[in-house]
């Protein structure tokens, strides 16, 4: 069952790159245990909303409460709590191109201390599991498809169970039955770790296997929240031109 309060909250958030302001004013509740997808178009201020949820960037002004704490303010160190509860699935894997799949995996328990070969060998293991890559161990990065190293992503980001997992386009470049697999996996990691998912993509197929909720990123703020059923029902012209693929140009 899910709490009344927001795992997280932000409030009016601002951000610019150069001159273009990419974030305005955005506000977004997300609800602890929910898979929220937030839709948008390509280059709209998704990604870097992503990156302000685990500290990667700073907005130029509004408020990210995660837990009841404020984020936006923390030193590096002081995000160090805050990060260990988030995983992140970058859009390319963001794999180490010199480690192979069980370095890559075990890299977050090492860099926070775990020197028990043991406990690293079982923890790697279960990730691996969870994610259907096992006996994969010993592959390097370069010798894996795109899925592949998606798989091993998130094995990665859930290798110490977080409480929240970002996902930045989990399907893009992958094949619609590799794709389907990626969702299923969201799914089955929501149900098995009772995450909260935050989930940005394109893919219209994943939104709807996949979300709780949707939400839709236009302008740098979100123009539509709501479920399934009422993204689906909307007769507003940008929510069907996405939802739809029309880009509402006129080719002559």
């Amino acid at each position: 069952m899910m709490k009344t309060e927001p795992l997280i909250q932000v409030r009016n958030l601002v951000q610019k790159i150069g001159a273009q302001e990419i974030l305005r004013s955005l506000s977004l509740d997300v609800m602890a245990g929910e898979t929220i997808v937030l839709l948008g178009k390509s280059g709209g201020g998704k990604s870097v909303f992503l990156r302000h949820l685990i500290g990667l960037m700073h907005p130029l002004s509004g408020s990210i409460i995660f837990e009841g704490h404020e984020i936006t303010t923390l030193t590096e160190r002081e995000l160090e709590p805050v990060r260990k509860k988030i995983g992140m699935l970058f859009q390319d894997g963001a794999l180490f191109d010199s480690m192979n799949v069980f370095d890559n995996v075990a890299f977050p328990l090492r860099e926070s201390g775990e020197r028990n070969p043991k406990i690293i060998r079982d923890k790697v293991a279960e990730s691996l599991g969870m994610v259907n890559m096992t006996g994969h161990e010993l592959k390097m990065p370069v010798n894996l498809s795109g899925g592949m190293r998606k798989r091993v992503a998130l094995a990665r980001a859930i290798i110490s169970p977080p409480d929240v997992i970002l996902y930045d386009e989990p399907t893009a470049g992958l094949d619609p039955i590799v794709s389907d697999s990626i969702n299923k996996l969201i799914r089955h990691l929501q149900r098995e770790l009772h995450v909260t998912s935050i989930v940005v993509t394109h893919d219209m197929v994943s939104c709807y296997h996949i979300a709780d909720r949707v939400a839709l990123l236009n302008e740098g703020r979100i123009y539509f929240l709501g479920n399934q059923q009422e993204l689906r029902d909307s007769t507003d012209p940008i929510i069907r031109d996405f939802v739809d693929g029309r880009s509402g140009e006129t080719i002559y």
